[in-house]
This record gives structure tokens, C-alpha cells and sequence, in this order.
């Protein structure tokens, strides 16, 4: 099984979150500005809310994915007010034409003193446990 990992980060939590995604799959987690060039069979996208939806930059990503060398989104992310980012991010994979996998993974992130510290150790576990879950179908 091929995979890739990228996410989009302000505040560096999401990055967090995928390092623990991409050392659980035994990939690297890289940064939207890595296109993925190779084809592969699960594309993790890490992501979070900036201003009520997801950054442009995430949006403008997805719209430039082949849909012939993405088997399928899985989501991840991290807010401090708002919940997940998956409705917002399958309505731009749906226009892609790329399919999204049912399955997420969402924590609190630390924004501005709210949800101080988070995600913490705890949350990285279990995004890892989540990353290992998705690839051991």
C-alpha cells in the first residue's frame, strides 16, 4: 500500500499531529507546498479551521490532486472552537472527483490559551493508533 502524508498548519499543532501520522505509516509528513507526484492508495490530509472554514490553501491542493493517483482522503486536524474539518474538505475532494474514506481522525488544538497544551502526548498516540488503524484494513 502506498502512502503519502500532508498537512497545512498555522500554529504547528497539525503538524504534530502529522509527524505521529506519517512515524506511525513509515512515511514523512510533509507540507501542502510537496505535491503528490506518485501514486498513491491513502493520501492523510491534515488540516484545521482558520476563520470558520478551511484555508485556501488546502482547498486550492485538493483542486490540483490527480484524481488518478489519489485512491482515497483520509482526514485529520485539530481545532480549539470548531469541530472537524471533514464536511469542508469531502465537498472539495467530491469536486476533485477523489473519494474521501468515511473515517477521521479530531482533537483539541491549543489556539490563544484555549485548550492549553493539547494536542498532548495523549492525542498524538492516538492519532498514530488511528494512522495504523486506517492502513490495517
Amino acid at each position: 500500500m502506498k502512502i503519502a502524508v500532508r498537512y497545512y498548519t498555522k500554529t504547528g499543532n497539525t503538524k504534530r499531529l502529522a509527524e505521529a501520522v506519517a512515524k506511525a505509516v513509515g512515511e514523512e509528513a510533509l507540507p501542502l507546498s510537496a505535491a503528490v507526484e506518485e501514486p498513491v492508495d491513502v493520501l492523510f490530509l491534515g488540516n484545521s479551521y482558520y476563520a470558520f472554514n478551511i484555508d485556501t490553501e488546502v482547498r486550492e491542493f485538493i483542486q490540483k490532486l490527480d484524481k488518478n493517483k489519489v485512491g482515497r482522503i483520509v482526514n485529520f486536524g485539530s481545532a480549539a472552537m470548531l469541530n472537524s474539518t471533514y464536511k469542508k474538505v469531502k465537498a472539495e475532494a467530491d469536486k476533485a472527483g477523489i473519494p474521501m474514506d468515511s473515517r477521521e481522525f479530531h482533537c483539541k488544538g491549543e489556539f490563544k490559551g484555549i485548550h492549553k497544551g493539547r494536542p498532548n502526548s495523549e492525542d498524538l498516540a492516538a492519532a498514530a493508533d488511528f494512522a495504523k488503524t486506517v492502513i490495517g484494513e
